[in-house]
């Protein structure tokens, strides 16, 4: 109703509008007169604002008639910005979806196109290298990341990033740890090159160099400081292990002097570590430093008992067994249901021929967890006394355990073919 109303109110105007002008027109026509040397015009007044009127409206309609004709002209011409720009669109949305879909070769030409027509290439030289990649074109990858490089010389350091992730997809991690110390020479505080050189260094097994890396990581906040920790334990782990291991595979002083110096280098904290700990005493261990490795557990044992530590410990043999066994047992007053110290007093009773003893503490420790560790041990120690039969079956038992968790344990990722 109430646009109906407009309506006829919207006409009543125009009448009354209409009504009043033919009123004045009647009343008085006026007169206009222009003239310029030889030119003269004479008219009323109403006429000449009529004739005014119409030419705007002519014009009016020339200019978009001009203006439509562009246009049509412009959508059929090929070669016309609008047509270019609109060629350019099109090769970034396909580019993209080719990218995220995996159709490489199309992605490449899409994204490629659409980066020597953009002001801003760089997201598109990025994809059109990834493509390339992909597709083994190593060459053409990095091509596109140096004309990138030339379009946008402020965005060094994250095509350098890409780079570096793109030699990694090649298994070029020699390259790509170029890249990265390079970055890391310019920008040494990036936390971007900090993360990747961090997990260049732990992919590659280069310990030491990630123990240098450490402090930096720690003062950019690259990593909280659970996952700093625990990278930290493993970094020294790792390193302490390769320390023992002289170029060749030889051992000897030698190596034992590298292991030393490697466990120097620790602050107090981190000899404390029950990880490191392990970690130092089985290098001591197979380096044949068994009475060093005796005394290194059996400290860390008396500053905080550890049940993995105590398993380790019956693996070692001291430069006095009696002692060694004595000291195993009086940790067996605080901890009796420690199915990893009977376990090793097993193993102790055993090293100091008491069978009868060894025995019993290996039937305890089974009594309280099923472990293939200890049936083998017992089955060993049985086949000793002559109980065959047992012995068998202990090892059977303890071969099925190891099948149970060696199914229960994840696998590991398929091959990328």
């Amino acid at each position: 109703m109430k646009r109906s109303y407009l309506i006829l109110l919207g006409i009543a105007l125009a009448v009354a509008i209409a009504v009043l002008i033919g009123m004045a027109v009647t009343k008085d026509a006026g007169y206009v007169l222009i003239a310029y040397k030889s030119f003269r015009y004479e008219s009323s007044l109403w006429a000449t604002l009529i004739l005014a009127a119409v030419l705007w409206l002519v014009i009016y309609l020339l200019r978009g008639l001009v203006r439509l004709l562009g246009i049509s002209g412009s959508v059929a011409n090929p070669w016309s910005r609008h047509n270019r720009s609109r060629r350019v669109q099109l090769a970034i949305e396909h580019g993209q979806l080719d990218l995220a879909e995996g159709r490489w070769a199309s992605a490449q030409r899409h994204l490629h196109r659409a980066a020597e027509a953009e002001r801003q290439p760089l997201l598109y030289y990025l994809g059109a290298a990834r493509a390339a990649n992909e597709q083994g074109h190593y060459e053409e990858s990095d091509a596109f990341l140096e004309r990138a490089l030339a379009r946008q010389p402020q965005a060094e350091l994250a095509i350098a990033l890409s780079h570096a992730q793109l030699q990694l997809d090649r298994n070029d991690s020699d390259g790509a740890l170029v890249t990265l110390q390079a970055m890391h020479q310019r920008h040494p505080h990036n936390a971007q090159v900090l993360r990747q050189l961090q997990r260049l260094y732990q992919q590659r097994g280069e310990w030491a160099a990630l123990i240098k890396l450490m402090p930096e990581l720690r003062k950019d906040k690259v990593l909280n400081s659970a996952e700093l920790s625990s990278l930290e334990r493993l970094a020294w782990a790792q390193n302490l292990t390769l320390a023992g291991q002289i170029e060749g595979g030889e051992k000897g002083e030698a190596a034992l002097l590298a292991l030393e110096k490697a466990w120097k280098q620790l602050t107090s904290a981190q000899r404390h570590e029950p990880s490191l700990v392990l970690a130092y005493a089985e290098q001591l261990r197979q380096l044949g430093a068994q009475a060093e490795a005796e005394q290194v557990l059996r400290g860390a044992l008396k500053r905080g008992y550890e049940s993995h530590l105590a398993r380790f410990y019956g693996l070692v043999q001291g430069s006095e067994p009696a002692r060694q066994l004595q000291t195993a047992e009086d940790w067996l007053k605080d901890h009796p249901q420690d199915p990893s110290l009977l376990l090793t007093l097993g193993r102790l009773c055993a090293q100091n021929s008491l069978w009868g003893k060894a025995r019993d503490y290996y039937e305890s420790s089974l009594h309280i967890e099923r472990n293939p560790e200890t049936c083998a041990e017992l089955a060993r120690l049985l086949a000793q006394l002559g109980e065959t039969e047992r012995s068998n079956q202990l090892f059977q038992e303890g071969l099925g355990l190891l099948d149970r968790r060696l199914l229960a344990s994840a696998l590991p990722d398929p091959v990328r073919l």
